[in-house]
């Protein structure tokens, strides 16, 4: 089978190419994927790397947090809320440091059942239960990752595993502002 060029999260080919390319890459644009669009939040690893020359799980997890803020910061910033994602994002690599040497792809790679996928995703600073549903379907639908037992941990709804194209991203980001629509409609009634 054709290695996966590119996952359709931003509409960018080297943001897209980055998130299949580096595995860091990918988590980084998940920390980010909160209170932004998708193509936002993943196009951020793109412009963390070209800021800082390359995307490095022990740099990251010990530059002084100002810096690291700043980074996040300059024009265009990296997201809405810079600061609190700069430090959500040092938190997750200091993570990646401590328990898979920095390797962010070993996160999945070392999961020896769906199981643990799920719960090394879950403890990762960030990442909440729609993450880890997500996650888990892009790394089994897109990205070939499948230890045994990962069909009792894929989601049973749509996620960004479902996202194949352009056109697919932009389905999905009507069904998401639908479902958000829905539960203020809800809240407010």
């Amino acid at each position: 089978m054709t290695k996966l060029d590119r996952l359709h999260f931003t509409g960018n080919d080297e943001a897209d190419a980055l998130l299949v390319d580096e595995p860091l890459a990918l988590l980084v644009g998940f920390v980010l994927d909160q209170q932004v669009s998708v193509p936002v939040a993943f196009n951020g690893p793109l412009k963390l790397k070209q800021r800082l020359g390359k995307l490095d799980a022990r740099e990251i997890a010990s530059m002084d947090p100002a810096k690291l803020d700043a980074v996040f910061r300059k024009k265009p910033a990296v997201h809405r809320f810079p600061s609190n994602m700069a430090k959500r994002t040092q938190d997750m690599c200091a993570v990646l440091v401590e328990d898979y040497g920095g390797d962010a792809a070993r996160v999945w790679a070392d999961a020896e059942t769906g199981q643990e996928l799920a719960e090394r995703i879950g403890a990762l600073p960030g990442f909440g239960e729609m993450k880890v549903n997500s996650l888990v379907a892009v790394l089994a639908k897109r990205l070939e990752v499948c230890p045994p037992g990962i069909d009792d941990v894929m989601p049973k709804h749509p996620t960004m595993g479902d996202i194949d194209s352009a056109e697919a991203l932009k389905q999905y980001q009507a069904k998401k502002r639908a479902m958000k629509a829905e539960k203020r409609a809800k809240a407010t009634s």
